[in-house]
């Protein structure tokens, strides 16, 4: 017997009621229906964000920046998870705690993890990047190193937690970044999550990015 459960979680300091969760779930928010893009906004970029099998397809755009779905809410502490498949041509990225500068359609800015195709020679895909914050990776150096831990053509399972300046991710169940940053932290202690299509030259794509199964829990 399958039962809904309708959770309540503290978000930037509001008191909200999610969707309905599935049993045996406890806490879990769902932040795609699966059917409309409710409770997301586009910010940045002209890619097309649309809903299709389940899943939110993200389509780039000739000459386009880099264009973002944003959840309208912002959350703190929390868990993350998503499934994700990319075309191979294309490196995309969801963003977390991030803001948007200047304005509610400034730039978008703030920690993302990186979502990658592995090719022959890898990826680094899982870690983390700081969008349009002027620092590049926020992943060392020393630990940005090339893995094949992400599924070419095939749906890749991404687990993410971030709990005060501490940053960590899976991919298919194997951790990837344990990163503790405090500056990042400092200015995005809070912030919305964003599922990216990177821009592209004008005479390539188009390319996708499909994005399923995203839920969140808030951690206190």
């Amino acid at each position: 017997m399958k039962l809904s459960v309708v959770a309540a979680v503290l978000v930037w300091g509001t008191t909200l009621t999610s969707v309905p969760a599935s049993a045996g779930a406890p806490g879990w928010i769902a932040l795609f229906d699966g059917k409309t893009l409710a409770g997301w906004v586009q910010k940045n970029g002209t890619a097309t964000y649309r809903v299709e099998n389940g899943c939110i397809v993200g389509k780039t755009s000739e000459g386009s920046p880099n264009s973002f779905l944003c959840t309208e809410k912002e959350y703190c502490d929390f868990e993350l998870e998503f499934d994700v498949k990319v075309d191979r041509q294309l490196n995309s990225g969801v963003q977390i705690r991030s803001k948007t500068k200047g304005s509610p359609t400034g730039r978008v800015y703030g920690p993302q993890v990186e979502i990658e195709a592995a090719g022959e020679k890898g990826c680094e895909a899982g870690y983390v990047y700081g969008e349009a914050t002027g620092r590049g990776w926020l992943t060392p150096p020393e630990r940005l190193k090339p893995h094949k831990h992400f599924k070419d053509d095939q749906w890749n399972h991404y687990r993410v937690v971030a709990q005060g300046p501490r940053i960590q991710t899976w991919i298919n169940g194997k951790k990837i970044e344990d990163l503790t940053d405090e500056p990042i932290y400092k200015t995005h202690p809070c912030g919305f999550i964003g599922l990216q299509v990177h821009g592209i030259p004008r005479g390539k794509g188009p390319y996708e990015v499909r994005w399923r199964n995203i839920r969140i829990k808030v951690l206190k």
